[in-house]
């Protein structure tokens, strides 16, 4: 631990509380000490023994508490992707609240993440059976002998569906959805990502996330009405 910071640049844990739960309602302080215990974050105590928690504290709060729900990964492996990043990444946040920049941005998009064949299947929660029918259909692919966050949402996702019946076989179709999408969205964006420059390059991509937003959105919204005409017959 570095040389304490005075007490006016660290806040309570029940003022981390208040800054986190808008973004991780579920969140709680018993939470909190856990993931300390669990030498995921390591605050500082005051004279009297109460925890004091930097900035840092909180980043890295934010990161544990986003790659959990989004990305399902196991406290092991988000302890080692933050030992990454002691190592010479910085923590730091943009946009809204909660949502990560350097290290939990990178996790998003799966750049970040790599598991282990057995490091997926533990964090999945699936049988070595059915990885290899998701990857013999396309569904999951590694990235030389690792997994990204990608594969593990998609691997966790069949397995989950895979209790109510549904087997890799019947999900062919919802991958070739997802690529007539994404051929749909280069066709949009394809002018932009064809200029020269970062600029031009920046806005094809915020482009292709916005609209690949709103077809998801509508690909739902679409999915409750006839799901509603089924049950009204």
């Amino acid at each position: 631990m570095s040389s304490a910071l005075p007490a006016r640049q660290t806040i309570s844990i029940g003022e981390v509380l208040d800054q986190l739960r808008p973004d991780f309602p579920d969140v709680t302080i018993s939470k909190i000490r856990f993931l300390e215990s669990e030498g995921l974050i390591e605050p500082q105590r005051s004279p009297s023994g109460y925890r004091r928690f930097s900035h840092d504290d909180i980043a890295r709060l934010r990161y544990v508490l986003t790659v959990q729900r989004d990305h399902y990964l196991p406290l092991r492996v988000i302890k080692q992707q933050l030992e990454r990043l002691d190592d010479g990444m910085e923590l730091s946040f943009r946009g809204r609240p909660g949502a990560p920049h350097s290290l939990a941005g990178s996790a998003r998009d799966g750049s970040e993440v790599r598991l282990s064949r057995s490091a997926l299947l533990e964090a999945a929660a699936i049988t070595e059976d059915l990885l290899a029918e998701l990857e013999s259909y396309g569904l999951v692919t590694a990235r030389g002998a690792t997994y990204d966050a990608s594969a593990l949402l998609v691997a966790r996702t069949a397995g989950e569906l895979a209790r109510y019946g549904l087997e890799p076989r019947h999900l062919r179709t919802i991958r070739s959805a997802a690529e007539r999408e994404v051929d749909l969205i280069e066709q949009v964006v394809a002018p932009l990502l064809r200029q020269r420059g970062a600029e031009a390059r920046g806005r094809g991509e915020e482009t292709a996330r916005e609209i690949a937003r709103l077809t998801t959105r509508l690909h739902t919204a679409i999915v409750a009405a006839l799901l509603r005409r089924v049950r009204t017959g």
